[in-house]
């Protein structure tokens, strides 16, 4: 068993979450080169830098989780990214607790190109619909990849138009890569897949449960240069995504909108905060550009 195989066996693991594996990744950068095994860790070495105490009901119930998930590290088929790996983007890297596997489909030399994270309102208003068809279109010429998590309305729309006008889409889901969510969106996500790159942090038979979702959200936050809001409710997930992104040091940006429409509450929010107002795709090309 080699580290990349190690690392999906901790990730696979049950009761070893973002935190410990937070734990993890700082023990491996501590050792300087992360590649020098042995591999797997017997599990008191991995019980220490958990902090798991031993003897107790935890310990026990990760030992015995730790065993099954070290066969199935080394059974499975897909494709998966690590932290250490070459292509894991070092945007992501920075954030806080950053995912330790990625699960993908498609072409991670996605990975490497400006970043623009479109998020808004999944029961989306012809105004912001009529948003994103003017800016969107000019951002995707210059070759900025579009990211979103594949939700209802203004991500759906933002890919479709990336595909469009030919750019790289790339994709952040909470389930496994084999399943969709919403399941009408099945075709669009494996297009992503095929034509720009579809990443997970779940592995595959993962269902769509509600707390993937905000950490879905601190993916999108962490891949990209800056995020893009518009519209959005005081309170919703598009508002996650872009306080995880102001939280991570990153650039966001917000549509504004009339001061009487209910989608518009949550990007005039954030623009009244210090969020750049965006009017025109130079603004959005100009803010990544800036950042990247």
């Amino acid at each position: 068993m080699n580290l990349k195989q190690f690392l999906l066996a901790l990730h696979l693991t049950p009761g070893v979450g973002k935190a410990k594996e937070a734990k993890v990744i700082a023990a491996l950068n501590q050792q300087g080169n992360p590649e020098q095994g042995p591999y797997p860790w017997p599990f008191l070495t991995l019980a220490l830098v958990l902090g798991l105490e031993p003897g107790s009901q935890l310990y026990r119930q990760i030992q015995v989780s730790y065993e099954w998930s070290l066969d199935k590290a080394l059974a499975y088929q897909g494709d998966w990214l690590t932290y250490f790996d070459e292509y894991y983007p070092k945007r992501l890297s920075e954030i806080y607790q950053p995912p330790l596997v990625l699960f993908y489909q498609g072409d991670l030399r996605a990975l490497d190109l400006p970043s623009l994270a479109v998020v808004g309102a999944r029961a989306a208003s012809p105004y912001g619909l009529a948003a994103l068809r003017q800016l969107l279109p000019d951002v995707v010429k210059t070759g900025i990849s579009v990211v979103s998590g594949l939700a209802k309305g203004i991500d759906v729309m933002a890919h479709q138009m990336t595909f469009h006008h030919g750019g790289v889409p790339l994709a952040v889901i909470g389930t496994g890569l084999d399943r969709a969510y919403p399941a009408n969106h099945r075709l669009l996500q494996e297009q992503v897949g095929q034509q720009g790159l579809l990443l997970s942090e779940y592995p595959v038979g993962s269902l769509p449960l509600r707390s993937h979702f905000p950490d879905r959200n601190r993916i999108i936050a962490g891949l990209s240069s800056a995020t893009l809001v518009i519209e959005a409710k005081h309170h919703s997930g598009s508002l996650i995504t872009a306080n995880l992104a102001l939280q991570e040091n990153r650039q966001v940006l917000a549509v504004p909108g009339p001061i009487d429409a209910h989608l518009s509450v949550g990007p005039n929010e954030l623009i009244q905060a210090g969020a750049l107002p965006v009017l025109t795709s130079s603004d959005i090309i100009k803010a990544v550009s800036c950042l990247t």
